[in-house]
């Protein structure tokens, strides 16, 4: 692998202000973000149909929604190494026409393997597509605001969330196949295609992959769009980082200075996926088997779930203003603390604040851990190191729910919520090993920065490197 200085991408992009191509980048991306987040949920709202129209056991439809939490892991991987290879645009747009393809087809399923096959294809789909477009928003946006702009995308897509679930409501009552309608307004996601193709493949990338000319042409379309706006681009600071030219192994990830990293990100994607699917998941028939009758406990989890757009946007003010993996540590710490005051707790007001407060404080806790998990990756690896982390975080999934339920027929509701706590616990003690990141640029983070740069390159500070 060739190091060299390069065309000074990461500074001239570092110092880019806001302007429409930023917007345009957030829209897009938004709206991906939402038909992702979206289809997490379809399944779940056309399954009670699934189960009489079709005369399913729940252990079948168990079956068919691990078949996309699998599909997730594999995914995340598979699509964040596609992103390594190929660019991360193209990667988007080959993952959203797969997540629109397939949640389509599952509107069109005839037996349970074909609805089985089509979810696992869909999981696929999402998973890449939310590791390359959160790894699209870190690479384009500056490095003071990256953490704030990914929240803010998050925190639009996750409205798919309760939107899907208000939508559902209306279509699936209207015909015995009106889940199949569920499926389809998951497939409308194929209509940010016009916004996505449009946006540029990152520079960053084409410098790393060793496409010189394609780099330096890209940054200065960038340039001279925003230059138009603002009307003055002032120049960026001297390149003080050395930049790697090569493929990027699979390797990579398991060998200084990442292996690290990854043992730190896998730990902590498992922790959080078995805690907050055992939360979300487990809350409406945990409740039930309590004694609370169904209709209180699903209006429960409904204003229980407010807290999730609204800790996105806390995620968003608070990710650059104070250290990223401070953040994160808080945020797990917190939400242990409901999660135990929760469990003690029977109150129906209580129910409800402290299970807000779980709901609103973990989207706080993802928003920063999506843009963490790629920091701590080099441009040649970073779809595929969190996509892996990601991943492997999603496949615990499909053995959480057995963990939960093993544990409250054996000890009771209250442990439940003590396994739940000690799982955020752990993650926030794993992340504290990790490296800070705010306000730091990706080359600096992964050991790229050279402080000796500058005399090397020997450029006086009117070159036109600088400019």
């Amino acid at each position: 692998m060739n190091k060299s200085f390069g065309l000074n991408i990461v500074n001239r992009m570092d110092r880019l202000p806001f302007s429409s191509i930023h917007k345009k980048v957030i829209i897009a991306l938004s709206i991906a973000y939402f038909f992702e987040f979206s289809d997490l949920n379809t399944f779940s709202y056309a399954s009670p149909k699934l189960v009489s129209e079709w005369h399913l056991p729940l252990s079948v439809i168990a079956t068919i929604n691990s078949s996309a939490f699998f599909g997730m892991f594999l995914g995340a991987s598979l699509g964040g190494l596609l992103g390594d290879k190929v660019g991360r645009k193209k990667s988007i747009i080959l993952s959203l026409i797969g997540l629109s393809v397939f949640s389509a087809l599952n509107a069109l399923s005839w037996s349970v393997w074909s609805l089985m096959i089509f979810r696992f294809v869909t999981g696929m789909a999402t998973s890449s597509l939310l590791v390359n477009a959160n790894t699209y928003i870190i690479e384009f946006f500056p490095k003071a605001t990256r953490g704030k702009y990914q929240g803010i995308a998050v925190a639009i897509g996750i409205t798919g969330i309760p939107i899907t679930g208000w939508v559902s409501r209306y279509l699936i009552p209207l015909a015995d196949w009106g889940w199949r309608l569920v499926f389809v307004w998951g497939a409308l996601g194929i209509f940010a295609l016009f916004l996505i193709v449009k946006l540029f493949e990152l520079p960053r990338w084409y410098e790393i992959k060793g496409h010189t000319r394609k780099a330096k042409e890209t940054i200065e379309k960038i340039e001279a769009i925003v230059r138009k706006e603002k009307g003055f681009l002032r120049g960026p600071e001297s390149e003080s980082f050395n930049y790697a030219v090569g493929k990027g192994k699979v390797a990579d990830i398991f060998k200084r200075p990442y292996v690290g990293r990854t043992i730190i990100l896998i730990s902590v994607w498992i922790f959080q996926t078995i805690a907050f699917y055992g939360f979300g998941s487990w809350v409406p028939t945990l409740l039930v088997k309590q004694g609370i009758n169904l209709e209180d406990s699903l209006v429960y989890s409904t204003l229980i779930t407010i807290g999730a757009p609204l800790g996105s946007l806390l995620g968003a003010a608070i990710a650059d203003r104070f250290e990223r993996k401070a953040n994160i540590i808080f945020s797990c710490f917190f939400i242990a603390a409901s999660v135990i005051l929760y469990g003690i707790t029977l109150n129906p007001v209580m129910i409800v604040v402290f299970g807000f407060l779980i709901n609103f404080i973990e989207r706080t806790f993802s928003s920063n851990l999506y843009t963490y998990t790629s920091e701590l990756y080099g441009t040649e690896v970073r779809s595929f190191g969190q996509g892996l982390a990601y991943g492997i975080g999603r496949f615990s999934n499909v053995l959480g729910p057995f963990c939960i339920s093993l544990i409250y027929t054996s000890s009771g509701y209250l442990t439940v919520f003590i396994f739940i706590a000690i799982c955020w616990i752990a993650s926030g003690l794993v992340v504290f090993f990790g490296p800070r990141t705010s306000k730091r640029s990706l080359e600096e983070i992964n050991g790229l920065e050279s402080k000796t740069a500058n005399a090397e390159m020997n450029v006086p500070s009117g070159s036109p490197r600088n400019v």
